[in-house]
């Protein structure tokens, strides 16, 4: 199989099923419990150890990025080729609405969903920069360091942790943002609400590259 085409189906499935873990436990938690608290705290864990694993499973493949704001980093960082972007972006927005609607269907749901779910506040924008930027900066960090061999720790341990400081509960990546779109349970966000997200964590992705630009010059 072609080596790029390979990447690009990591990219789709690693990213369909990262969604498929975010809803689905998210609907699971308010399945299991009406308090907010532990349905939250469902959706946390099963999404940082997911995250964890399919870090490692196909990190060596395509570099598991499932992000459209990693790519654009690569980019910015030379990494990755313009083209190559595109293309990993593609494959993580269509990849995070097929997340989406497969885990509406293992409820029993209607497999498309439009979500309700009104989310843009200062507060929540502001949670999206420092989340996105956060994450950009802790996978920068690690790579600037020969680290990567932790960056599967690392990113789930961010993510998590941001899950419960942040307003926004740290989406932190446009494509799982558009993905989310299509279930209106627990994770979902209401279109209305997208750009304003997207544009959040553009901006932090940005913030993360110059602070761990900055970083590395200091460190050298």
């Amino acid at each position: 199989m072609n080596k790029t085409l390979s990447k690009l189906i990591a990219e789709f499935v690693g990213t369909a099923t990262l969604v498929a873990v975010v809803v689905g436990s998210g609907i699971m938690g308010t399945n299991l419990s009406q308090d907010f608290g532990v349905a939250l705290l469902t959706n946390t864990v099963s999404t940082v150890l997911a995250l964890g694993l399919l870090i490692y499973v196909i990190g060596p493949i395509s570099g598991a990025h499932f992000n459209p704001a990693v790519t654009l980093t690569q980019w910015l960082g030379k990494q990755v080729s313009g083209l190559h972007a595109i293309y990993f972006t593609v494959a993580q927005v269509f990849g995070a609405i097929l997340g989406s609607v497969v885990a509406n269907l293992m409820f029993d749901l209607s497999a498309i969903q439009i979500a309700t779910h009104e989310r843009v506040s200062s507060g929540t924008i502001i949670g999206e920069i420092i989340a996105t930027a956060g994450l950009i900066t802790v996978i920068g960090v690690f790579s600037s360091r020969g680290q990567g061999a932790l960056i599967p720790i690392a990113v789930p341990a961010w993510i998590g942790s941001a899950y419960f400081f942040t307003s926004s509960t740290s989406f932190a990546n446009p494509a799982v943002t558009i993905g989310r779109v299509f279930s209106n349970t627990f994770a979902g966000i209401a279109p209305d609400s997208v750009a304003p997200f997207i544009v959040a964590q553009l901006v932090g992705a940005l913030l993360g590259f110059v602070l761990v630009k900055g970083i590395s010059n200091v460190s050298n």
